[in-house]
């Protein structure tokens, strides 16, 4: 592997650096036992500083080993290009379990979260300890900031009166995604061509949304069945797409026409399978 990183990897690598601007992020999908290898030609070609993600992907699997674990995850890391780089948090809707621990006022559902330092001593700030409803406590916020949130019914308090901060429902963006992927199945339902490495496409969708904007080129140097692609023409990003298999370009095209509505006069979207040693 670590000839395969030096003499195909790199080059390749060195080539995106190149032609990614300056908001941009790379990201590399890999299995673990060879995830250092990639790591080490990220850290070398687009910096340690730029390290943003070593993604934890559950594809599944569940055949016996007797010699080792079994293998239940794939590695994606994220690189930026420079410090000013593009990134779109991802959220999760509430679950039926998150809500059901709610309160309800007139405005809605709600949760509370604490509004006072319970250690102090970590992190000092005496310009904000005060005293509140007869509690001195280190808060998060100023006295002034204390009273307009009581005033506007923001302060849920304890049978201690010890106030915390009403967070509603409908006023937050959902539980955000961490760097552990248990939600999307490495099975295709639906989807599945005739391509071994095919991605399913709520894996692109949301490393596009998170590590793009609408409009911009999105670049897949090793396409496969051009899952990338798909993913790019349904959220609204440009794309190019490489790969050096010509079924590949074959599959991409065929899930295009596919997919395109039958009741638009919309062209369908230009393909572009092309092999590296081109461009």
């Amino acid at each position: 592997m670590k000839i395969y990183a030096e003499e195909f990897l790199r080059p390749r690598l060195n080539l995106c650096h190149s032609i990614l601007k300056d908001s941009g992020n790379i990201v590399v999908h890999i299995e673990p036992k060879n995830s250092h290898w990639v790591r080490f030609l990220l850290d070398d070609i687009f910096g340690e500083k730029n390290f943003r993600n070593e993604i934890v992907w559950k594809t599944g699997g569940h055949a016996k080993n007797k010699k080792q674990l079994g293998r239940m995850h794939d590695t994606i890391l994220v690189y930026s290009k420079t410090g000013k780089f593009t990134f779109n948090p991802q959220y999760h809707p509430y679950d039926e379990e998150y809500l059901s621990k709610t309160k309800t006022d007139a405005r809605g559902q709600y949760t509370t979260t604490a509004i006072h330092n319970s250690q102090p001593e970590v992190n000092p700030r005496l310009n904000l300890r005060y005293e509140w409803h007869g509690h001195s406590k280190q808060w998060y916020t100023t006295k002034e900031n204390m009273q307009q949130l009581h005033d506007a019914d923001r302060l849920a308090y304890n049978t201690n009166g010890v106030p915390r901060v009403k967070r509603y429902v409908h006023e937050l963006d959902g539980i955000p995604i961490t760097d552990l992927w248990t939600d999307i199945s490495n099975t295709q339902t639906g989807e599945k061509v005739d391509y071994a490495t095919q991605k399913p496409v709520k894996l692109l969708d949301r490393i596009i949304k998170m590590y793009s904007n609408e409009n911009d080129l999105v670049v897949d140097i090793f396409a496969g069945s051009g899952t990338t692609g798909i993913s790019a023409i349904g959220n609204n990003r440009n794309y190019y797409l490489f790969d050096m298999n010509p079924k590949g370009k074959q599959i991409f095209d065929e899930r295009v026409k596919a997919s395109a509505p039958t009741s638009s006069s919309a062209p369908v979207p230009a393909t572009l399978f092309e092999s590296m040693e081109s461009r």
